[in-house]
């Protein structure tokens, strides 16, 4: 799956031609580091989130706004994605926009399995359930996105092929 020619030219209504979805603590300063600077230098508006968000914050309404006004939206699952909520409202909201304003939507698995984000990470997704007993439609919800998105087309990648793949796409 490529990703398709973005340039900044993109129609009004998008803010970005990219916005790049990621658990910091995996990958902000590898992966999803080198993917951001490959789509930037080849001239690709590109959002990433650059607050490093503490447990127990909430999203923000200015990165939900992000998503919304992205033309494409990049996932990048990582072995931490599932264990934060704000990472799973940011997916819920992904796919939302898939449906009512044609968003693309390009899975990455960086060193997890599809599989492994179709059974919604197992013991995260446990955590999650106890964690949030009153809230279990957004569980649910979590839970949903997850599926959707494994089962999305997209690129499974290990370390060793990340850094050349950030390169072959831009």
């Amino acid at each position: 799956m490529a990703i398709p020619n973005v340039s900044s030219s993109s129609s009004p209504k998008w803010n970005h031609d990219v916005f790049l979805s990621f658990r910091g603590e995996d990958t902000r300063n590898t992966f999803t580091g080198h993917l951001y600077n490959a789509l930037v230098i080849k001239g690709i508006k590109t959002f990433r989130d650059d607050v490093d968000l503490q447990k127990g914050d909430e999203i923000s309404p200015v990165l939900l706004e992000a998503i919304e006004q992205s033309k494409i939206s990049i996932i990048v699952f990582s072995k931490n994605y599932a264990t934060s909520t704000w990472c799973l409202d940011e997916l819920v909201k992904i796919l939302e926009c898939r449906k009512s304003i044609g968003q693309m939507v390009g899975p990455i698995f960086y060193d997890v399995d599809p599989s492994d984000v179709r059974k919604q990470f197992g013991e995260v997704m446990d955590m999650h359930e106890k964690k949030f007993k009153d809230d279990m439609q957004r569980v649910s919800r979590w839970k949903v996105a997850l599926k959707r998105a494994a089962d999305l087309s997209g690129w499974h990648l290990n370390n060793e092929y990340a850094f050349s793949f950030c390169y072959i796409t831009t």
